[in-house]
């Protein structure tokens, strides 16, 4: 039986092996490699941040999630496609890793981002 996720050494866990598999993904692994280049000894430690205050309330994050992906959008555009392929990388990947109710959680609210992300990124919506 897996464990569920339960403090910040599993979401680096989770984070950690999630950019694995985007970094080889052919739908949108190119806008890490290609479109931005990501930094990646800065960027793991900002999601850490990010998805340990998504699930445990930490306030470890203050950054602006939604600015930088219309700014990613700006350099090369972001499609409903995209989105559907990083949610299903994030819900494998956990599911992979962690079972519970903190799991689902995460997943839930990962969910909820991208929905959100397309609606107001791709088509445009307030």
């Amino acid at each position: 039986m897996k464990r569920d996720i339960n403090n910040r050494q599993d979401i680096e866990m989770l984070i950690n092996s999630f950019y694995e598999v985007v970094k080889q993904d052919p739908v949108i692994g190119h806008f890490f490699s290609d479109v931005v280049k990501v930094n990646w000894e800065k960027h793991l430690p900002v999601m850490y941040d990010f998805w340990e205050n998504i699930l445990f309330y930490s306030g470890s994050y203050t950054g602006n999630p939604m600015a930088v992906h219309k700014h990613l959008h700006s350099l090369h555009p972001l499609t409903k496609e995209n989105f559907d392929q990083w949610l299903r990388i994030f819900k494998s990947t956990a599911r992979n890793l962690f079972e519970g109710d903190n799991t689902e959680l995460i997943i839930q609210r990962a969910q909820s981002i991208a929905m959100v992300m397309e609606l107001k990124i791709v088509r445009g919506e307030r």
